[in-house]
C-alpha cells in the first residue's frame, strides 16, 4: 500500500488529501499538523474577533474523528515534523502531548506547513499575532475576560487593516501604527489614500513611520517619544516560511526560505511535493518568480498534486496571477499581476479612470478607480488596480481572466458587459480602458 504523508493540515495540506482520496481511494494517507486545529478558515478568523462571523464551526467545520470517518485520512494534531530523510523516505515527528519521538516512511511527501507569524519580541500576555485559530481564542477569550477596551494594531498589511476594522466593530478603541509609509503593500500606495479617509472619518488615530520602543506593564513607548497605555496589542508585521526543518534535506530553498517548486508542484527532490504559503512559483503571464501566500493557490496546488499522483500528468500549474482583494470598511481594493516596483522590467504604459460603477442615473451609483499597466513591447497586461465602494471585484476577476488568456490591452474593447442600469455601463469600465489605450 502507498504510504502518503502531508505535512500541515490547514487549506493547502487538508484539500490536497482530500483531492487526493478522491482520486485514490486505497492509499495510506497521514496528516501530521503541528498545532491543536486542522482545516480552520484562516481568513475568516479576523472576522470571528469581530464578532461579524458568529458561529465557531463556520470557521472551524471539520475535526481530525469527522475527517477519518468520511475520508478514511488520519489527521494526527500536535505533531511536528522536525526533520526529513529523504534518501530512507522518512520524517522525524514529535508528538508534542507525550513529547514521544519518531521516525514516519513515506512513498510521497507533500509539504504544507503554512507561513509563521513575525513577532517584535516583546514579551507580555497582552500582545498577540494572529495565524491560527489557537490565536484567535487567545484574543477573542483575552478580550472578553480582561474586558479591553483600548487596542494597538501594529503593521498595515491586509491582515492588521482587517483585524483593526473588525476589533474597531466590536467595540474597541483602536489606535494603528505601522513603521513605514508604505502600507497595505499589494496596492498602489496612491490608491490607498481612501484607507486613511476611512481612518479619518472614523476618528482612528494612526501614526506611520512609528515604532514599539518598549512595553512595561501596559504602558508603550514608542519610537516618536508618545507613550500610551493599551489593554491589549495585535502584532501584523508580516510572516516567514516554516521551512527550518526542512532544512535538515536536500530539498532547494531560495535565500528567504520558501521551496523552489516546479508546474507540477515538485520539489527538486524526488516523491517530495510543497505547496501554499510556504512555496516560490512563477508568474502566469511573465516570466518573472512569484511568491504569493495566498488561498487561491493553495487550493489549486492541491487539485495539481492529487491529479499528478493520480497519474493525470497534464494538469500542471501555469504559474500564479497574484490576483489579492481587501476590504476595508466601506472600501474594496484590490490588485492582479506583477508588483509595482516589479512594472521596472518592462516598458510599460498606464491607463486609468475613475468613474460610476453602474449607470449614473440609477440610485446608489459610486465611483471605481481603475487602473491598468501594460507592456508596450505586445500590449499585454501586466498589472491592474482598483478601488471603491463596489464592483471592484467584478472588474479585477474580469481583467485576471484576461490576462490568464494574454489579451492585449485593445482586446479589453471587446469584453462583452452583463449590461442593466443596476449593474453596469453599455461600455463598462474595462472596455473604456481599452478604448483610452488605443492612442497609446
Amino acid at each position: 500500500m502507498r504510504k502518503i504523508i502531508v505535512v500541515g493540515a490547514v487549506a493547502g495540506g487538508a484539500t490536497c488529501a482530500s483531492q487526493i482520496r478522491r482520486l485514490d481511494k486505497d492509499s495510506e494517507i497521514t496528516i501530521f499538523e503541528k498545532d491543536r486545529d486542522m482545516s480552520f478558515a484562516n481568513c475568516g478568523l479576523p472576522y470571528f474577533i469581530g464578532n461579524i462571523v458568529n458561529e465557531r464551526k463556520d470557521v472551524l467545520p471539520i475535526t481530525p474523528d469527522v475527517f477519518k470517518e468520511k475520508k478514511d485520512i488520519t489527521v494526527k494534531t500536535y505533531h511536528e515534523v522536525i526533520a526529513i530523510n529523504d534518501k530512507d523516505q522518512t520524517v522525524t515527528v514529535v508528538n508534542h502531548q507525550t513529547n514521544e519521538k519518531f521516525k514516519a516512511s513515506y512513498d510521497k511527501l507533500i509539504l504544507s506547513p503554512g507561513a509563521g507569524a513575525n513577532s517584535l519580541g516583546f514579551d507580555s500576555d497582552y500582545i498577540f499575532t494572529l495565524r491560527n485559530m489557537e490565536d484567535t481564542d487567545a484574543i477573542d477569550q483575552f478580550i472578553d475576560q480582561h474586558q479591553a477596551k483600548k487596542a494597538l494594531v501594529v503593521g498595515a498589511g491586509y491582515i492588521s487593516l482587517e483585524v483593526l476594522e473588525n476589533l474597531y466593530a466590536r467595540g474597541l478603541d483602536v489606535t494603528l501604527i505601522h513603521r513605514s509609509e508604505k502600507v497595505n503593500k499589494l496596492m498602489d500606495q496612491d490608491m490607498n489614500q481612501v484607507i486613511f479617509d476611512e481612518l479619518d472619518s472614523r476618528h482612528i488615530p494612526y501614526r506611520l513611520n512609528e515604532e514599539i520602543v518598549s512595553v512595561k506593564d501596559h504602558l508603550v513607548t514608542f519610537k516618536s517619544g508618545i507613550q500610551e497605555d493599551f489593554d491589549i496589542i495585535i502584532e501584523g508585521v508580516g510572516t516567514h516560511p516554516n521551512s527550518k526543518f526542512i532544512e535538515s534535506s536536500n530539498v532547494a530553498l531560495d535565500d528567504k526560505g520558501f521551496v523552489k517548486v516546479n508546474y507540477k508542484f515538485e520539489t527538486n527532490i524526488p516523491n517530495i511535493y510543497a505547496l501554499g504559503d510556504v512555496i516560490t512559483s512563477t508568474y502566469r503571464h511573465v516570466n518573472l518568480p512569484a511568491q504569493v501566500p495566498l488561498a487561491w493557490g493553495a487550493h489549486r496546488g492541491a487539485s495539481v498534486i492529487a491529479e499528478q499522483l493520480a497519474g493525470n500528468k497534464n494538469i500542471i500549474f501555469k504559474g500564479f496571477l497574484g490576483t489579492n482583494i481587501v476590504k476595508f470598511f466601506d472600501y474594496t481594493l484590490a490588485s492582479v499581476g506583477i508588483k509595482v516596483e516589479e512594472l521596472t522590467h518592462f516598458d510599460y504604459q498606464m491607463v486609468e479612470l475613475n468613474s460610476g460603477t453602474h449607470a449614473g442615473y440609477y440610485p446608489g451609483n459610486t465611483n471605481v478607480h481603475l487602473r491598468v499597466y501594460f507592456d508596450t513591447n505586445n500590449r499585454h497586461l501586466l498589472r491592474a488596480a482598483a478601488v471603491g465602494k463596489t464592483g471592484v471585484d467584478k472588474r479585477i476577476d474580469v481583467l485576471s481572466m484576461a490576462m490568464m488568456s494574454e489579451l492585449t490591452i485593445d482586446e479589453l474593447t471587446e469584453f462583452e458587459v452583463a449590461y442593466a442600469p443596476p449593474y453596469s455601463h453599455p461600455k463598462d469600465l474595462v472596455n473604456m480602458i481599452g478604448y483610452k489605450a488605443r492612442d497609446l
